[in-house]
Order: structure tokens, then sequence, then C-alpha cells
């Protein structure tokens, strides 16, 4: 059965307008982070976080970085004052675990690991992760208040306690949208 190709131009219309409505269907960012740059770095950005089912989507466009892996965590401070960036002090560990990787369902981790974010050959990173264990609140397992912090180097998911991901590039507080 042949389909006209008026009948066929509508169907592909209609289906690119669906296909296009379904990020209709992501909660809005109920929080976000603007990256400033630290460490003599000029790497910048934003980054949002939505609800996503028992999940929190984490969008990023991070800009400047070198190219390749970069380690992006949630730090228990929610203060990027210091140059380098220290004034976020640690990895956001309320559970008191060890370092681990995100993707990995056996092995533990602290809720401020975050997969590595990954700079194209012209220093742009777009990052969307749906990560578990994070809550969208001031609580004490809440990372309103917060800060994100990009690393320099690739996390390597496994040296204690930060993954031996260098310097911190760039550092933004987590505030409610």
């Amino acid at each position: 059965m042949s389909m006209s190709a008026p009948r066929l131009l509508f169907l592909v219309a209609c289906s690119s307008l669906v296909a296009g409505c379904s990020t209709f269907t992501d909660a809005p960012p109920l929080a976000q982070a603007q990256l400033q740059p630290r460490s003599y770095s000029r790497v910048s950005g934003s980054v949002s976080f939505a609800p996503r089912g028992d999940a929190v989507l984490v969008v990023a466009h991070v800009t400047d970085l070198t190219p390749g892996e970069h380690g992006f965590h949630i730090h228990e401070g929610g203060d990027c004052s210091a140059e380098d960036a220290s004034s976020a002090k640690g990895h956001f560990n309320p559970g008191g675990m060890m370092h681990g990787h995100p993707r990995q369902a056996s092995q533990e981790r602290h809720v401020g690991d975050l997969p590595n974010l990954v700079a194209d050959s012209n220093g742009v990173a777009v990052y969307r992760q749906e990560v578990k264990g994070l809550q969208l609140d001031a609580g004490p397992n809440g990372i309103l208040g917060r800060s994100v912090v990009v690393h320099a180097a690739a996390d390597d998911y496994h040296s204690q306690p930060a993954g031996n991901s260098g310097r911190r590039v760039a550092c933004g507080v987590i505030e409610k949208r």
C-alpha cells in the first residue's frame, strides 16, 4: 500500500512535532549553579538540577576545558569564594561512604560523586545524567546550598577520598530556582 506524498509529509511533520515535545516531559529545573573560573582557569558554565523519578537529572554546559574527561562533584560547602575553590570543602558525603563510580550499583559511593564531564576538542562539555541519591532540598542529604565543582583531570573513581581529579577549575553554588 503506497502513501501519497502530502500524507507522508504530514506524518513526518507530526512525528517530528511529537519527538520535539518529548523534552517537555522533563520536570523543570528546581536548582541551578553558575560555574565561575577557579585556580586561574577560564572554565565557566551552568548546571541545572531537576527531579526525574527516583533520580535527579543533572544538565550542564561547561566551556574552556581542556579536551577529555574532568572530575565533576557535589561538594559539602556552599562557598566558592577561594581562588582555588577550597572554600567548597570536600565531596558531599552525608553517609560517610567511600569514593566510587556513580554508574556501578555494586560499588559503594558518596552522593557527591557524579560521572565525569567529557569536553570535546573545542573544550566544551555538554552533560546530561540521571543521578540517584541526590535530594533537591536543603536537608542533611540535600544539595541546595552546596556547591558543584569541575576538576582539571578525570576522576579515577577509586582513589580516596576524591578520585585523584586534580585542581578545582570551576565552582558554583547550587541555589533554588
